[in-house]
């Protein structure tokens, strides 16, 4: 039996593999810091000395992004509709993936499946709907109070679109916790809803902590429905705000500029990732191997 277990782990899929994930990464570290370095050259230096280093370290070509194409609007724009979107998915998830976990009803079931099939459906199969929806949100906005944000709609897209993965995901990991410490808290007296917020919801953090990291990603690299819903520049979202410093730089052809933009959008990203990237990988195997 060991020796059939040694030879899976030295497989041929093992023999390769690992070698072809280590390019895999390498190369993309390489792109990374050479998208970095672009950014602090000028566009010629660019084009003639494409893999030198950069002569300076000034941060001019950040400066230009930064001012360009309201890239700076289009950050904030992005932090506040992401940040709101995040938390309100992760609100609604956790209680409802609570019951979900442990209903004992049949419909328990099928809804947990009608969660399934929402993370199945493509968003370019409703993206006509959902404009649709959006626009009649807006013109009844406007004719009952006067006034919308096209940020809102872009939020409430936001939460409906990622509530399925979240709740789906938190089932499992609220099924994998012991079912004896909700007894416990019943034999202490605690009603439902304390023994969710008291013991259940301490216990489901790294879970929690997991989503809430996949849907930041997810939701920061959203395009598509950012430039279906958006149309006032100053509502721009951060990938909207450097598909217009594309533009603008493409006719400056200041590149640099070009690879500035890329770095202030992939880095919070990045920053984010390393800071709590082990936490993902913590929170889901809790939730596998409890």
């Amino acid at each position: 039996m060991t020796t059939s277990r040694s030879r899976r782990a030295n497989g041929p899929f093992r023999i390769l593999g690992v070698p072809a994930v280590w390019i895999w990464a390498c190369f993309n570290v390489f792109l990374l810091l050479w998208v970095v370095l672009t950014a602090f050259r000028n566009g010629s230096e660019i084009f003639t000395e494409p893999f030198e280093l950069p002569r300076s370290l000034s941060p001019e070509n950040f400066r230009d992004a930064w001012s360009a194409s309201d890239l700076g609007s289009g950050f904030v724009n992005s932090v506040v509709v992401v940040a709101a979107a995040s938390l309100t998915v992760i609100v609604l998830s956790a209680p409802a993936a609570y019951v979900l976990a442990r209903g004992r009803q049949r419909s328990s079931e099928f809804i947990t499946m009608v969660f399934v099939m929402g993370m199945g459906m493509p968003m370019q199969s409703v993206i006509i709907p959902i404009f649709v929806w959006m626009q009649e949100i807006s013109t009844y906005m406007y004719s009952a109070f006067g006034w919308w944000d096209e940020r809102i709609s872009l939020y409430l897209i936001y939460v409906a679109s990622s509530l399925p993965f979240t709740v789906f995901l938190l089932t499992g990991f609220f099924r994998s916790l012991p079912a004896e410490l909700e007894e416990a808290a019943a034999l202490d007296g605690c009603t439902g809803f304390r023994t969710f917020y008291a013991v259940m919801l301490p216990l489901a953090r790294p879970g929690i902590t997991t989503a809430l990291i996949l849907l930041v990603i997810s939701l920061w690299n959203e395009t598509l429905l950012a430039l279906v819903l958006i149309t006032d520049t100053e509502m721009y979202t951060l990938p909207q705000a450097l598909l217009g410093l594309y533009g603008t730089m493409q006719y400056t052809s200041n590149w640099g500029g070009l690879f500035a933009g890329i770095v202030i959008v992939v880095l919070p990203i990045l920053a984010i990732y390393i800071w709590l990237g082990r936490r993902i990988v913590e929170g889901l195997t809790l939730g596998v191997g409890k």
